[in-house]
């Protein structure tokens, strides 16, 4: 099930967000790994404002989660991990077109998100799920903003592109955000 985080949540997403770096270890890319987990506080912002959804089993595990951020050019997920024990099955594109939905609902037409080019689960497992790379030449102010700040945070150590897909993207066995 895909619902909206509740503060008792959170603490349960950096364990997640620490478990889905573990595989970045595997592609030579340690300092991702080593990232930490978003704090309290920035989650409680995105908790705060309604942007945060996570994937559930029937006991109300929660499997993997996301953020976003509402940006000029539509919905920006700023981030979707999916825990390791429970990758491969799906529950990331769920989350994705779930939030391609909510964004459409909310007449928002795009969605972006920026990723690793060269990283199986990343960019390539993007397309597969309909977005397609974003010229730089292209980029809106705010999707430049987040580019800018993530070459300060050093993750342009590695090739990064920034990708977007429509919104009206549907698969017919997502779940829908309430």
């Amino acid at each position: 099930m895909i619902r909206l985080a509740v503060p008792d949540d959170l603490p349960a997403l950096q364990l997640i967000e620490t478990a889905a770096g573990e595989p970045f270890r595997d592609v030579g890319m340690d300092a991702i790994a080593d990232d930490p987990p978003p704090t309290l506080d920035e989650l409680t912002k995105y908790l705060e404002a309604d942007h945060i959804w996570v994937m559930t089993d029937a006991a109300n595990t929660i499997l993997g989660y996301a953020l976003v951020d509402i940006i000029d050019v539509g919905v920006h997920i700023e981030q979707v991990s999916v825990h390791p024990l429970h990758s491969r099955k799906g529950f990331g594109a769920q989350l994705i077109d779930s939030i391609a939905d909510w964004a459409g609902s909310h007449h928002h037409h795009v969605v972006t998100l920026t990723t690793f080019a060269d990283v199986p689960w990343n960019a390539p497992y993007y397309e597969r799920l309909g977005f397609e790379r974003i010229p730089e030449s292209t980029m809106s102010p705010d999707l430049i903003r987040i580019r800018t700040h993530e070459q300060a945070a050093g993750l342009d150590s590695w090739p990064r592109i920034t990708m977007s897909r429509p919104t009206l993207r549907r698969r017919p066995s997502t779940p829908r955000i309430g």
